[in-house]
């Protein structure tokens, strides 16, 4: 039976859900990419240097990072529902004080808030989806809610230079904080458990919940939360922390750099910058949905879950190799280096895609929040390290007038990450099946 055949038959309310996710990841990404877009403007104004701006990246990530210390078990205790909206609320505060700011240290607390309270956000979505889900659409559903990161940074570059031009630079942080209300009434009108919802047929209901390996929901809702150190003992765990260690912070150095990248390079800023990003981002998109889309149809065609989940992830973390050819393409012509850098983002986005689904290939739906929360921790501490790097390679070639070095080393470790993360998690966890005594 074809994916729309299935959802004709037995109806299609869970999309609903990953539709409301989908708007919340791609506000997220606004107020992830807001800084990014305003870093020329912003380091004129304040005087930032390559470090300083590192700096301010890295105070989001050191908070991000002490978020997720208690934000996956905060919404393992609190459900879905109360735990992302809490999330979201607080972001888009914090969102909204940027546009206060008058110094670096203004920011600086300002990056820091934004940190703590986006780090509810992918534990909180990667829960509902276990929820909403059978395993075998888990990856689909993921790669669709984490195609939002893609449109956030592809509306940032059309939006936030026509409001520095227009209306002023505070006026992009108040933005992207009123989107974030606009989104809590969605929530709390349409997002209930699926046993709870009154939208879900029955048909739909036995579809959610035909997972094969699990409790029935009734039997699940009675079962305490895990604690952290029962997870940390187990080698699932450090198999997705590798996988998000290894990764995120390819995503962090794209998200943040690629704009001064293309300025530095190409001499592009403002809006001429708008095209290229919104190509690399559409990119990324794509290759979120076809990330979650490709082990369902293996898995539709008799192989199992693990070997799909596997054999996805190998051939994704091949093609980030592309990107050692970034800067000696890139110098016959830019757009070759926009698309190789849009190819590894949207390999980066079809890995999330799987990496993610691990987590409920592996865990019962109580640990899915806290797991998605130390992986993404541990990425958070990576993202920290490569911007750090990141600043200070670049200050270094920077003085030597030879910026590009700088990149051409970034681009490297950009490269490998991937398949060196692939190989680790492949020599802790050979089969991705779900652990029974937690």
């Amino acid at each position: 039976m074809s994916f729309n055949e299935v959802n004709a038959k037995i109806g299609n309310y869970r999309w609903g859900i990953c539709a409301i996710l989908f708007f919340a990841t791609t506000v997220n990404y606004i107020d992830r990419s807001v800084i990014s877009m305003l870093k020329d403007h912003l380091s004129e104004i304040f005087n930032w240097t390559e470090g300083d701006y590192s700096n301010l990246v890295i105070s989001f990530q050191i908070a991000y990072a002490v978020g997720l210390v208690g934000a996956g078990a905060l919404i393992d205790k609190l459900g879905t529902k109360i735990g992302y909206a809490l999330t979201v609320g607080l972001w888009s505060v914090a969102s909204a004080l940027h546009g206060f700011a008058t110094g670096t240290w203004g920011f600086i607390g300002a990056r820091a808030m934004l940190g703590v309270c986006e780090s509810g956000a992918f534990p909180s979505s990667n829960k509902a989806v276990a929820e909403w889900y059978p395993r075998k659409e888990r990856a689909l559903a993921t790669g669709l809610y984490n195609s939002g990161s893609n449109i956030g940074a592809i509306v940032a570059p059309l939006l936030i230079p026509w409001m520095l031009v227009h209306w002023g630079w505070q006026y992009a942080f108040w933005m992207t904080g009123a989107l974030g209300a606009i989104w809590l009434v969605l929530w709390f009108i349409y997002y209930e458990k699926p046993r709870m919802s009154k939208h879900v047929k029955p048909a739909e209901l036995a579809y959610i919940e035909n997972s094969g390996d699990e409790p029935a929901a009734s039997e699940q809702e009675k079962e305490p939360s895990v604690k952290w150190v029962k997870l940390l003992g187990r080698k699932q765990t450090w198999a997705f922390v590798t996988g998000k260690f290894f990764s995120d912070p390819i995503w962090w150095f794209f998200l943040f750099w690629l704009p001064s990248f293309l300025h530095s390079e190409y001499g592009l800023k403002d809006m001429d910058i708008s095209l290229p990003l919104i190509v690399v981002y559409t990119l990324s998109s794509a290759g979120s949905i076809l990330g979650g889309w490709f082990p369902k149809l293996m898995i539709d065609r008799g192989r199992d879950v693990s070997s799909a989940r596997k054999l996805s992830m190998f051939i994704i973390a091949l093609v980030p190799l592309l990107v050692l050819f970034t800067q000696r393409l890139g110098s016959m012509n830019m757009w070759f280096a926009i698309v190789i850098i849009g190819l590894a983002c949207a390999a980066h986005c079809a890995w999330q895609a799987n990496l993610f689904a691990t987590v409920s290939d592996m865990f019962p739906k109580k640990a899915i929040a806290s797991v998605t929360g130390i992986g993404s921790m541990a990425g958070a501490v990576g993202g920290i390290l490569i911007a750090k790097m990141a600043g200070l390679l670049f200050d270094h070639f920077k003085a030597l007038g030879n910026i590009g070095t700088g990149y051409e080393i970034m681009f490297v470790v950009c490269a490998v990450s991937y398949i060196v993360a692939w190989l680790i998690m492949h020599v802790l966890v050979k089969h991705y099946v779900q652990i029974k005594d937690l």
